[in-house]
């Protein structure tokens, strides 16, 4: 039964973000909701809080914000299906994630990336302007 929803009454909020994978570690999923980077039911928790199944939670994690509902709970990481069915992520906050990832792109369109390495003189002239768009 490893990696599986199990069917417990409640398990800490580091835990879970970890175990949901939102956070590579459980001290990295600690120090967000120590730094108010998560919020359950509108509240800033601690991050031992006991959580349960209904549980309305948002998550920033970078740039990126997650607005889910707890839909099951484990201890343990399990693989990526396994953990996606133990939330469920509103539809406003999967527009809000897909927006933000087309604006990136859309930054991103008119950057053109070098073909090679500036050479010595290159590297003197863009010292010397203080530029690194220089050339």
């Amino acid at each position: 039964m490893s990696g599986e929803v199990v069917a417990v009454a409640s398990i800490r909020l580091d835990v879970w973000l970890w175990a949901a994978r939102f956070f590579k570690t459980r001290s990295l999923a600690k120090q967000a909701v120590e730094t108010g980077k998560v919020d359950v039911d509108g509240q800033r928790p601690k991050s031992s809080r006991a959580i349960r199944v209904g549980d309305a939670l948002r998550v920033q994690r970078g740039d990126e914000i997650f607005e889910i509902a707890v839909r099951g709970l484990s201890d343990k990481r399990g693989s990526a299906p396994v953990a996606q069915a133990m939330y469920e992520e509103s539809a406003a906050s999967k527009q809000a994630r897909h927006e933000l990832h087309l604006r990136r792109a859309a930054e991103r369109t008119g950057y053109q990336a070098p073909e090679h390495k500036p050479d010595k003189r290159a590297r003197r002239l863009i010292r010397a302007l203080g530029d690194l768009d220089a050339l």
